[in-house]
């Protein structure tokens, strides 16, 4: 009498009844998921690496890389066509978690098995990670700020393996299990992101992507910061300067009897010190070239004719502006205007017209190399000048 196994070298008829069977628990008791099949990244010698990139008829294969240097697929492709297959998974209350950093999700990713055979003969491939997934079941219709359309609940693969419980008495594997995170509004899935969402006048994006809320929020809050802190450094206009001499003592202006201001309790201080020689409020961004104690002064790009003594005249032509005082026979520099706004805008950002329409515009690295978008001439092509390093250190080969 030969030997009883279940295992066989080869797949036989024992594994096929299971699997047969297996799949008909999928199609009585799961949930049709959605698949949009990722077909590969952006061939780097066709497309730019930005997130506008025209559509390739012809991408690499999904085992390739887009950007060899840092390893990264960020432009993606996905198929057209949706794809229904169905899975299990354990449903979960999604909690929020208050920690010291923010608030955070927690059980948001999602453990979805598939039966093995039926998902390669739906999609031509196993699961890999990249695909995404659209839940239907999870759409909401009665969302509140949004009747017309079903908010729709989009996760991405992360993980694929083979699930323990997947493997039958014949020792052959049976099912997929995938690990899934929701979507998020990134370079990645821009593809999937533009689709309409339903209604023919908004995109996915617009639906499931809180990235315009975030904009709206993010400029609420510098609205709000620069009601609070208009300026960088430390207002000192609020303390009063008393004028010494070398000596120490109080420098008084001239006491003769057309210049002192009396009244029924004595001499008026104010009116007799004379403007403080030099700034004696020094520290880390105090300058704000505005003369001591409210004195007034004058401005522009040249010196006035004629100045009297301790008189102040700030040049507009210095950058920054400068306040200089005029002590009798030169004029000396009293300080620099260094205070500067807060907002780091550029001046497309603050033109007639814009969000922040008639703020100052800052000089820094986000103006002039992180949003550069000037072109340069070179050997008679036009160039854009920020180039990522991807392009600009592209492999070629050595014959």
């Amino acid at each position: 009498m030969p030997r009883l196994s279940l295992y066989r070298p080869e797949k036989g008829n024992d594994f096929k009844f299971i699997d047969r069977a297996i799949n008909e628990q999928f199609q009585v008791g799961g949930t049709d998921v959605l698949l949009h099949k990722y077909l590969g990244p952006v061939n780097p010698d066709v497309g730019e690496s930005t997130p506008g990139v025209p559509v390739n008829t012809n991408p690499i294969g999904e085992l390739g890389i887009q950007d060899l240097i840092f390893l990264e697929n960020r432009d993606r492709h996905y198929a057209s066509d949706v794809y229904t297959i169905r899975g299990i998974y354990t449903m979960q209350d999604i909690d929020f978690n208050l920690s010291q950093f923010g608030l955070f999700l927690q059980n948001d990713n999602i453990m979805i098995t598939f039966h093995l055979q039926s998902t390669v003969d739906a999609i031509g491939r196993k699961l890999m990670a990249g695909d995404v997934f659209e839940l239907p079941h999870l759409k909401d219709e009665y969302a509140l700020d949004d009747a017309m359309i079903a908010l729709k609940r989009y996760y991405v693969i992360t993980e694929v393996s083979r699930a323990a419980a997947g493997f039958s008495q014949t020792w052959y594997p049976h099912l997929l299990r995938a690990k899934c995170q929701p979507l998020v509004d990134s370079q990645e899935f821009k593809e999937i992101l533009d689709a309409p969402a339903g209604d023919g006048n908004k995109t996915l994006r617009d639906v499931i992507s809180t990235y315009n809320q975030s904009i709206e929020i993010n400029k609420a809050i510098i609205a709000q910061a620069e009601l609070d802190v208009p300026l960088a450094g430390y207002d000192t206009n609020s303390f009063f300067t008393i004028p010494l001499n070398e000596d120490g003592t109080v420098d008084y202006a001239d006491t003769s009897e057309e210049d002192v201001t009396t009244d029924s309790t004595g001499m008026d201080a104010s009116a007799t010190l004379n403007n403080p020689a030099k700034n004696l409020y020094v520290g880390y961004l105090t300058d704000d070239a505005k003369p001591p104690n409210g004195a007034p002064y004058s401005f522009g790009t040249e010196f006035p004719a004629g100045p009297s003594n301790g008189s102040f005249h700030l040049r507009t032509d210095y950058f920054p502006n400068r306040l200089f005082r005029y002590d009798g026979r030169r004029w000396v520099k009293y300080e620099d205007n260094v205070r500067m706004s807060l907002t780091n805008l550029g001046s497309a950002e603050t033109a007639v017209g814009g969000a922040y329409a008639g703020l100052p515009a800052r000089l820094n690295q986000k103006n002039t190399f992180v949003n550069n978008n000037t072109t340069a001439t070179i050997a008679g092509k036009i160039i854009q000048e920020k180039q990522a390093l991807s392009k600009a250190l592209r492999p070629k080969a050595d014959n």
